[in-house]
């Protein structure tokens, strides 16, 4: 039995290894690479640390502005995604039994549908609106960012319903009945007994609305118009050449979800705490100490380790100079080039002392190297070996003496122009 769970942890310990190598190991290659020299991302072979690739994102125009953006168009997408899935999480709790797999059916379905048909329907839908009210060209309604918005909603607010449909499903009706039953209106039970139970899905549904707004090209790449996001001027840039300045990109924002996934595990663990104390969950959010913090809560103590990580390099990099190192690596690539140089000029001169050596080839001297044609040899036919010759028809029958008139057939006169009108000679 010991030797059976030491292979099971043994298996379980390399498949999550692997697993995890797999989903993080091409952000890990990317975020060194932001940190490497050389002006193509590569993280082997390595030539000088640098933290210049992260000045030259900052003073990247388009990605500045495609950044911008993807915060807008996201900040939109999350209030208009939300707030439609909420709609539609509380009509499908609500209404009538049989219809609600035809209702979830028809608000699932905008996730089943490709991004670039959504983004192409989305144009010429409100396009089409557009004309019908009389709109000039380049109005509101063909606005890049409103488009792109509302591209986005139509399917990211069927992810925020699939999240509030989840927590509905724990949620106890008595509990608006009592309200009811108690004088309050129904806005007045949604406000004060269901929105606090749904808050924390509505917190997760805005993330995930965020998030699936922030990384989507599919539909945005039709609807962007003049307002491009950052993944449209990524994909831009891709076809013309990148640098590193794309992987610091990539590590900021790899930097940003650690940050914010510590701070959510750190929160999670004070409310274990605070429940395994007996102690009410609304008082960990009040007042801030350090022993507490810290106490019994390895994920603090990440994140402050965390922390102090990113403020030394930002310190480190504020004086660190890597052109000495680059001088340095410049010389020694120009002299392993010229290496490989005078090696292949060394190949080359005693290729051409061998060539020298061997000196003329007598035995060849003075043949033609045109090779000679064969002679064409005469076809033999089942008729015979010149019946079908051009020329056959001017040579003299055997026998003959002075050459005839006419061509002489082997067949005879049977092909005779005048053989028709001949008399057949009687019997």
């Amino acid at each position: 039995m010991k030797t059976d769970s030491l292979l099971i942890r043994i298996g379980l310990g390399f498949y999550l290894i692997l697993f995890f190598t797999y989903l993080l190991g091409p952000l890990v290659l990317m975020s060194i690479t932001a940190f490497n020299s050389p002006s193509f991302p590569q993280a082997t072979p390595w030539e000088v640390l640098t933290f210049e690739w992260f000045r030259v994102l900052f003073e990247d125009a388009r990605i500045i502005n495609g950044l911008k953006n993807s915060f807008i168009v996201g900040f939109f997408t999350v209030i208009l995604s939300v707030i439609m899935g909420l709609a539609g999480a509380l009509v499908l709790t609500q209404i009538w039994p049989k219809l609600r797999a035809t209702f979830y059916t028809i608000i699932i379905a905008p996730i089943l549908i490709p991004g670039v048909v959504l983004g192409i329907s989305t144009l010429v839908f409100w396009d089409r609106v557009s004309v019908m009210l009389g709109l000039p060209s380049g109005s509101f309604l063909q606005n890049g960012i409103l488009l792109t918005v509302l591209g986005q909603s139509t399917f990211i607010a069927s992810y925020c319903m699939l999240v509030f449909v989840a927590r509905l499903q724990r949620y106890d009706v008595g509990l608006t009945e009592a309200a009811l039953d108690l004088g309050a209106t129904h806005v007045q039970a949604f406000r004060k007994i269901q929105l606090p139970f749904l808050a924390p899905a509505i917190g997760s549904a805005a993330v995930l609305a965020f998030l699936a707004s922030f990384e989507n090209y599919n539909t945005t790449t039709f609807t962007f118009g003049k307002y491009p996001t950052l993944t449209i001027e990524l994909a831009q840039k891709v076809r013309y050449g990148i640098n590193p300045s794309i992987s610091s990109l990539a590590f900021i924002i790899v930097v940003l979800t650690l940050f914010f996934a510590l701070v959510h595990e750190v929160r999670n663990r004070r409310v274990q705490l605070a429940i395994a104390n007996g102690a009410p969950v609304g008082a960990v959010t009040s007042g801030f100490k350090m022993p507490r913090f810290f106490a019994g809560n390895p994920a603090a103590v990440i994140l402050a380790l965390f922390m102090a990580a990113i403020v030394a390099v930002i310190g480190y990099a504020q004086f660190y100079d890597p052109e000495p190192a680059k001088a340095i690596v410049l010389q020694e690539k120009r002299a392993a080039q010229q290496k490989r140089i005078e090696a292949l000029q060394k190949r080359l001169k005693e290729k051409r002392l061998q060539k020298s050596l061997k000196g003329p080839d007598i035995f060849n001297e003075g043949k033609s190297k045109v090779p000679k044609l064969k002679e064409k040899k005469e076809q033999k036919t089942p008729f015979g070996s010149g019946i079908f010759s051009p020329d056959n028809l001017n040579k003299v029958a055997p026998g003959a003496e002075t050459p005839p008139t006419k061509p002489v057939s082997p067949f005879g006169s049977v092909f005779d122009p005048t053989n028709l009108n001949k008399v057949a000679p009687k019997e």
